[in-house]
């Protein structure tokens, strides 16, 4: 697939999902991409805590490749940079804010002369082959959220990044509704639009709002307050610096992230108000109700800041009578994480305050009001949704349609587009991935080490070793070892039966016949032909689904002697 006199558009991720960002443009036998970002793990993908885009197809093509654009600096959107730009060999475009966070990770990854990086004034625009790039600045809960207007010789492209409206955004300011109104004027095919809130009937809320609600809820605790958000968003960190202010509290922060984050807004010219920052041995001395504590792991991660806090593995103590805010939403599956930390507070008499007591709170995604108000600005001929599971995506088509927009295309991870010439729609299915980090190495996440790692996470693990002499006798007695199999309280016995099969298998591999519990007969043959290994793994599963009922991954060591 090379693009022709046509404009076309793949997401290699985060359509059909919320994370792992990576969208294509092609047009006149070029491509160019869109953010490149990571997920973080689930069960599914057990050792695994972070997960990329399978980039083949464009890896395939990389030299019709002309540049990533950044949009912002959420790890959905630039996370897999460290691990997947290099290979791609094209330069990176960033705004001054994102383009630091990145610098900072290729500089961990000792990656920094082998990725150009390029940073774009704010409100700046680039040139890549026939696309031009113009940033927008949008409201987000990060500095520097933009949207990227993008010109081809088929029409203008609104890839609106991820965005809300905000009268008062605190950090930045967005884009005003005459400019975008004066953009649509001049005609846009079309619109690949944020998803994430669709659901929401109401406007996300102002940044401004939140400060108000924080102060009022702080003001009147009289123990320690420890607030937990999400350390990239500069605005509500300039927020709780405020109502540090407000309520006469030492203002100290607990997490890595949030130093680095603080770190970078600061060198870019943002949080330049943040109150002098307290250590914790300061922040423990002091009167409880002076102490205001800003961590990290608002999401359940075990090894941020909060979890170390709640199980009493962190300099800052909390105690009863003391307050822990959670100002950031809850993100779909980390729910049961979050609890554990919340019970684990709540036993320890800790008083927690959510988004449902008190507006502490507001989204960084649009919600309906909001998409309406840029359907009417930009006008688009075309609506693109993005950045959404197919339920948010599939709602927006339909509140996009409703709104009178002429065209809609719903689509997914590997779906090609074209936008234009003629009608919208998809042309084709290209293959679509992901990759897991397993540990220091990267692997497709439907491959053989994944697969294997189910199995043993399942059904547990047995292994025999046998050494046998020249004509295949057995020497000595087989050595037979159990992982994560249910035999707990019958262990021995279950590996004295086992070594018996094994016994029985190794002399006559063709006619060893599976037993019932106890020795019994099941009266069919075990199918293992002359081939004496794996006659020793079929008697070894069978023995171990005769005593558990499960089938375990059986791994068999032959020794000659």
């Amino acid at each position: 697939m090379k693009p022709g006199k046509e404009l076309l558009f793949l997401a290699l991720g985060g359509s059909g999902e919320i994370g792992m960002n990576a969208n294509l443009y092609g047009c006149d036998g070029k491509w160019v991409m869109v953010d490149l970002g990571m997920t973080f793990s689930d069960p599914a993908y057990p050792g695994v805590e972070l997960v990329f885009p399978d980039l083949e197809f464009i890896e395939e093509r990389a030299d019709d490749l002309l540049g990533i654009v950044l949009t912002h600096g959420h790890e959905d959107h630039i996370g897999a940079l460290p691990y997947l730009a290099a290979d791609l060999n094209v330069p990176l475009f960033a705004t001054p804010f994102t383009a630091d966070l990145i610098r900072r990770k290729l500089e961990e990854q000792g990656l920094v002369k082998d990725v150009e990086l390029n940073v774009i004034e704010n409100e700046g625009s680039l040139q890549l082959g026939p696309f031009g790039f113009r940033y927008l600045p949008l409201a987000h809960s990060i500095a520097e959220g933009n949207a990227l207007l993008i010109d081809t010789p088929y029409g203008r492209i609104f890839h609106t990044g991820d965005w809300k409206l905000d009268d008062e955004p605190i950090v930045g300011v967005p884009s005003t509704p005459e400019t975008l109104t004066a953009l649509g004027d001049e005609g846009v095919l079309a619109m690949v639009c944020d998803s994430t809130n669709v659901f929401n009937p109401e406007s996300s809320g102002s940044e401004g709002a939140v400060r108000d609600a924080l102060i009022k809820a702080v003001k009147p605790l009289k123990g320690r307050a420890l607030i937990t958000t999400f350390a990239s968003n500069v605005a509500r960190l300039h927020t709780l610096g405020e109502v540090a202010k407000a309520t006469n509290r030492a203002f100290c922060v607990a997490g890595r992230s949030l130093d680095r984050i603080i770190a970078v807004a600061k060198a870019n010219g943002y949080l330049q108000d943040l109150p002098e920052l307290v250590d914790f041995d300061t922040a423990m001395g002091m009167p409880r109700r002076q102490v205001l504590v800003v961590a990290t792991g608002g999401q359940g991660e075990p090894r941020a800041a909060l979890a170390r806090v709640a199980e009493g593995n962190h300099q800052i103590k909390l105690e009863a009578g003391d307050t822990v805010l959670f100002s950031s939403k809850v993100i779909p599956g980390n729910e049961i994480a979050i609890g554990r930390i919340q019970n684990k507070l709540a036993e320890d008499g800790i008083q927690m305050i959510t988004d449902r007591q008190a507006d502490i709170h507001v989204s960084g995604h649009p919600g309906r009001p909001e998409l309406a108000e840029m359907y009417r600005w930009i006008r688009p001929q075309i609506l693109v949704p993005v950045h959404g599971e197919m339920r948010h995506m599939t709602e927006q088509a339909r509140f996009g349609t409703e709104q009178g927009i002429p065209s809609v295309v719903v689509q997914k991870n590997g779906d090609m587009v074209r936008l234009a010439p003629g009608k919208p729609g998809v042309i084709s299915r290209e293959r679509v991935g992901r990759l897991v980090l397993d540990g220091d190495v990267i692997l497709p996440a439907d491959g053989m080490t994944m697969a294997e790692r189910r199995k043993l996470a399942v059904n547990g693990q047995v292994s025999v070793a046998v050494a046998l002499d020249g004509r295949g006798g057995l020497i000595g007695d087989p050595v037979v070892r159990a992982l994560g199999l249910p035999v707990e309280d019958d262990l021995d016995a279950f590996i004295a039966e086992t070594i018996e099969d094994v016994r029985e298998a190794i002399n006559k591999p063709g006619k060893a016949k599976p037993k019932g519990r106890g020795g019994r007969s099941e009266g069919r043959s075990s199918g293992g032909g002359n081939d004496v290994q794996e006659a020793i793994r079929l008697a070894v599963r069978r023995a171990a689904t005769r005593w558990t009922g499960k089938k375990p991954v059986v791994t068999v060591l032959m020794i000659a002697g």
